[in-house]
């Protein structure tokens, strides 16, 4: 058993006297300290009486030394075993370590392509798992946690009002004065209802609510998930018989796809009472006439379509944020690249998705 550091002290007849265990485990401080001891060039006298232990990385730290002033080493009272170990580590020349070869840009380009192409194929086959878990749900109701959905209703919904309605109110302000600006010109003031009704009904109220979501709960599912990997309790679940997509991602699902929804109604009507003020200040629109022309321009259908995009994103959102959780790899570090993939893909995703909306909205002449 290894008992004492390894340690190095000058010989009164010239020379250094090496001992203690000169080991990965035993060397301590002694390469720093070799760096303070000098030796001339020629031969230098290494005696080992007292040395218990060496090993190939001991043998390396003296060679180091000896080589950086131009010395040769002369072994007394060493182990025939100890002194092929240090002939041998001798021998070999004193390499820089091997660089990886520069990767040319086509590689570069090739490698990443082909890792968006493997993530696009693990998030089809999650879709797949999911949705097959989510019919298997279907068939046994009994087996959907309540507890657990509504749980996430109350921590993604009902804890998300203040931001929402704070933003969205602002949103209605800003879209309001900027239409007042223009309005003001043409003597068409009472149009900034019809301006702040569509564009909040429409767009603004469920895009602005999904991409505080996709930052605020989208981010929260990939962490927890991706901690639980990394800590083996999605294997643990596995190993007892219970479906990880059952347990932790129909849930989120449901829960999101219940409070986004909800979500964008709020974001609707603060919205919408932002840019009244505004349309009070700015224009000397009062609030009954406000109200009045609201209830005559706007329509049962703008508001569902708002409501329907709203949905579309939910799932998005909770499906993004749970597929790359599971995809998180071993460390805390992978917790936190994972997370942040998956609230740039979910707002990317759900910006994507609102474009296609509005193109088949468009066609459809809704």
């Amino acid at each position: 058993m290894e008992s004492s550091q390894a340690s190095m002290s000058p010989l009164a007849t010239g020379g250094w006297s090496l001992a203690g265990n000169w080991t990965v485990r035993g060397l301590g401080d002694i390469p720093k300290a070799l760096d303070a001891h000098a030796c001339g060039p020629g031969t230098v006298v290494l005696d080992g009486a007292s040395l218990d232990a060496i090993d190939s990385a001991g043998v390396w730290v003296l060679q180091r030394w000896l080589r950086q002033h131009g010395a040769a080493p002369a072994l007394r009272n060493w182990s025939p075993r100890m002194q092929m170990l240090m002939t041998l580590v001798g021998e070999q020349p004193d390499r820089p370590l091997p660089q990886p070869p520069a990767r040319s840009a086509l590689e570069r380009l090739g490698r990443r392509a082909d890792a968006a192409a493997q993530e696009a194929l693990g998030l089809l086959r999650f879709l797949g798992q999911s949705a097959i878990a989510a019919l298997a749900l279907l068939m046994r109701p009994r087996r959907i946690r309540w507890r657990t959905a509504l749980r996430n209703i109350q921590i993604d919904g009902f804890d998300a009002l203040p931001i929402i309605g704070l933003t969205s109110f602002l949103l209605g302000v800003v879209v309001a004065y900027q239409g007042a600006d223009q309005l003001r010109h043409y003597g068409a003031n009472v149009f900034v209802v019809d301006l702040v009704g569509y564009a909040m009904l429409r767009e603004f109220a469920p895009l602005i609510s999904a991409i505080i979501i996709a930052g605020r709960s989208g981010s929260a599912y990939a962490a927890q998930i991706g901690t639980m990997v990394v800590t083996e309790e999605v294997d643990a679940m596995r190993t007892i018989a219970i479906d990880p997509i059952e347990l932790l991602v129909l849930p989120k699902v449901l829960a999101l796809a219940v409070s986004l929804p909800l979500l964008t109604v709020f974001a609707d009507m603060t919205g919408v009472l932002g840019g009244m003020v505004m349309a009070r200040v700015q224009l000397d629109i009062g609030f009954p006439e406000f109200i009045d022309r609201f209830g005559r321009e706007m329509h049962g259908s703008t508001l569902l379509v708002g409501v329907g995009k709203s949905l579309v994103f939910a799932v998005v959102i909770a499906l993004i944020g749970c597929f790359q959780g599971f995809r998180t790899r071993g460390s805390a570090d992978s917790v936190g690249r994972q997370t942040t993939k998956s609230v740039v893909q979910s707002i990317f995703l759900v910006i994507v998705a609102d474009a296609l909306f509005s193109v088949a909205f468009n066609i459809l002449d809704l």
